[in-house]
């Protein structure tokens, strides 16, 4: 259900359905602006990304409620950035169970909020991201201009695996997998060239499994290129990840994958599963560039966000 404010005192809350179900505990760096730049400052970050958390989608709810809510959200991320100008870029959310009211969301958020894009879920209930009622929504994102983040949510196989936070550790990486080989599968990249297209946590279990998903590419033609005959693998090159895999190994595959021009850094923040000291993970790579240090850093998410690089006029 929609999810409320239960504010605990000044500076911690819980999230709960209208079930009075409980979600997670946060603090206050989740709605206060002032936090988050005490915290920016602390780590050295010069500008943050703003986007609403996944399960505030709401694609289960009415078209109408669900455009009530990202309207709400959008509203206070546009207000917290002009606020903020020098420390805040936004993302908006849309109704994406409704493509004419998200695509209107999508325009509002582009032409009068002045967001630099939105952040969209790894699939919408049943429809997938390559699937033809979300088609219209991407192509109104290229002719906007407008980033897209996605980000898991609504994991599969959550009721059969209730323990152990494996909804999170194992279904998040594949939610996004199913996303990517969705968008792949479905031709978006084809259709839309120019469309900018981010997946959160380094693409998920993509990366790992892109030589399975060539292989089966490959035997299974008549199952898997029926939409779009490109090798998946060919699609590198077209759109972003995060660096958000806590590992090195992970990292040093990332750019053996996609190289640093694709990769950029990401902190989940401020929850506990995000990197808890923001872009030591990239710093820890000693054998890496410093050109590919700064495109991880902030050069991939300026070309990915549509922002001018430092000294561009």
């Amino acid at each position: 259900g929609f999810i409320r404010l239960d504010h605990l005192d000044a500076c911690s809350a819980n999230m709960m359905s209208d079930e009075g179900k409980f979600f997670r505990k946060i603090e206050s760096n989740c709605w206060d602006p002032a936090t988050r730049i005490e915290d920016l400052d602390r780590f050295g970050i010069e500008k943050q990304v703003l986007s609403t958390v996944p399960v505030m989608f709401c694609y289960w709810a009415k078209p109408e409620d669900g455009l009530y809510v990202a309207r709400f959200l959008n509203d206070h991320i546009a207000a917290t950035v002009r606020a903020h100008p020098d420390r805040f870029v936004g993302l908006g959310t849309v109704p994406m169970q409704s493509p004419d009211l998200a695509i209107q969301e999508l325009k509002r958020c582009r032409t009068e909020l002045g967001l630099a894009g939105i952040e969209i879920g790894s699939h919408v209930g049943a429809i997938n991201l390559g699937d033809p009622e979300v088609l219209a929504v991407l192509e109104a994102a290229e002719a906007l201009d407008a980033a897209v983040f996605v980000h898991p949510w609504d994991m599969m196989g959550t009721e059969t695996m209730p323990k152990y936070w494996l909804p999170w550790l194992v279904g998040m990486p594949a939610e996004t997998s199913r996303a990517i080989c969705s968008m792949i599968f479905g031709g978006v990249f084809e259709r839309f060239p120019k469309l900018r297209v981010l997946f959160a946590h380094g693409g998920g279990s993509f990366p790992m499994t892109m030589g399975r998903v060539d292989h089966g590419f490959q035997v299974r033609p008549d199952l898997c290129a029926v939409d779009n005959n490109v090798l998946p693998s060919s699609y590198v090159n077209r759109f972003f990840v995060d660096s958000l895999v806590h590992d090195q190994r992970a990292l040093r595959f990332l750019l053996d994958t996609f190289g640093s021009g694709q990769i950029a850094l990401g902190t989940d923040y401020p929850f506990p599963l995000g990197e808890l000291e923001p872009g030591k993970l990239i710093d820890s790579m000693k054998d890496i560039s410093t050109q590919e240090r700064e495109l991880m850093l902030h050069g991939t998410a300026r070309k990915f966000l549509g922002l001018k690089q430092p000294g561009e006029n």
